[in-house]
C-alpha cells in the first residue's frame, strides 16, 4: 500500500486548509486510517482517525476545529482544518492500519504511513 498526503501549505492563524491522502490497493475500504503530526523536536503524535465504518475520533486539541472524512470511491482519505494556530504547525502524516486493527490512537498500530505534507501556521 502506497500512500501520498498533499494539501499543505503556508497559512495565517484563524485560517483554513484541507489535506488529503490518496491510497493505493484493492483493500482501502477496509483499512483504518489516521492523521498523526510531528512539529520540530517533538514525538509524531496522534491528530485523528477513521474507522473502516466511519468512526471518527479526535485528540482534544483539534477537537471541534478538524474533521476527517474518507472517500472509499476515491481510495482517499480527507482533514479539514479550521481555525488553524501556530501550535498546529507540524509535518502531517497519514498512515494506514490494516486488519487486525490496533488501537487508533498508537502510531505503532500503522502498518503503512505516506510521506508527509507541510503545514505552516503564522501568527
Amino acid at each position: 500500500v502506497q500512500l501520498q498526503a498533499s494539501g499543505g501549505g503556508l497559512v495565517q492563524e484563524g485560517g483554513s486548509l484541507r489535506l488529503s491522502c490518496a491510497a493505493s490497493g484493492p483493500a482501502f475500504s477496509t483499512y483504518a486510517m489516521g492523521w498523526f503530526r510531528q512539529a520540530p523536536g517533538k514525538e509524531r503524535e496522534f491528530v485523528t482517525a477513521i474507522w473502516f465504518n466511519g468512526n471518527s475520533y479526535y485528540d482534544d486539541s483539534v477537537k471541534g476545529r478538524f474533521t476527517i472524512s474518507r472517500d472509499d470511491a476515491k481510495n482517499t482519505i480527507y482533514l479539514q482544518m479550521k481555525n488553524l494556530r501556530p501550535e498546529d504547525t507540524a509535518v502531517y502524516y497519514c498512515a494506514a492500519d490494516a486488519p487486525p486493527y490496533g488501537s487508533v490512537w498508537l502510531k505503532g498500530s500503522y502498518d503503512f504511513w505516506g510521506q508527509g505534507t507541510q503545514v505552516t501556521v503564522s501568527s
